[in-house]
């Protein structure tokens, strides 16, 4: 880039610098998690892996719990844009539903720290650690979003009404997190044919006659 090209440059806000050394210390906090696994993910080797110090990753983050809540963070705010571009809240309830599914299945197979997340969750969940507490939190933000949905459609007339809300959100919440698993047990499995029928067979079993 010439001198004159950098000089017409807008300079970057110390906030903007802040998110982007954020973004990328979260992701090679997940390339190393999907690489390596959840020991790999030392401050050290974050702050390395991204071109920063350990004591950014460190100032970054506090603790390893401080890594995983801006990791949820980042992939709700994420995943909350993919939503607003799929116009969901303008959407009858059911689709707003599919549409969430269809978000996160697309999503799985490619997003590194979406991948990094079930992981960290994994290695919180077999070593009972106090770090399985943000896991939790965000899983019932889910479960009530997907609940709320429900019930909406009921009002709707677009979903079933004797349909149990609650059992019905944890039902999808728990095909995402079972195919989630899944995904980290056998990495080439094809998702897309499971997307399909999925979206399928949800759509079947809500809609109202």
């Amino acid at each position: 880039m010439t001198a004159s090209a950098q000089a017409l440059r807008p300079r970057r806000t110390q906030a903007e610098r802040r998110d982007q050394s954020e973004r990328l210390l979260l992701a090679a906090a997940a390339e190393l998690v999907g690489e390596r696994g959840v020991g790999a993910a030392t401050f050290e080797n974050i702050g390395q892996r991204a071109g920063y110090s350990r004591g950014l990753a460190t100032q970054k983050f506090g603790s390893k719990q401080g890594l995983i809540e801006a990791l949820i963070a980042q992939l709700q705010t994420r995943q909350g844009g993919q939503l607003d571009d799929r116009d969901v809240d303008e959407a009858p309830a059911l689709e707003a539903i599919l549409a969430y599914v269809d978000v996160f299945l697309r999503s799985l197979a490619e997003d590194t720290e979406l991948r990094a997340y079930f992981i960290l969750m994994a290695g919180a969940i077999a070593d009972l650690s106090d770090q399985r507490g943000p896991f939790a939190d965000a899983h019932v933000q889910v479960e009530r979003r997907l609940e709320a949905l429900v019930q909406r459609g009921q009002a709707e007339g677009t979903i079933r009404p004797e349909i149990d809300a609650d059992a019905a959100a944890l039902m999808i919440g728990s095909l995402l997190l079972g195919l989630s698993m899944q995904l980290l047990i056998d990495p080439k499995m094809n998702l897309e044919p499971i997307r399909e029928i999925s979206l399928a067979a949800l759509r079947q079993s809500f809609a109202a006659a």
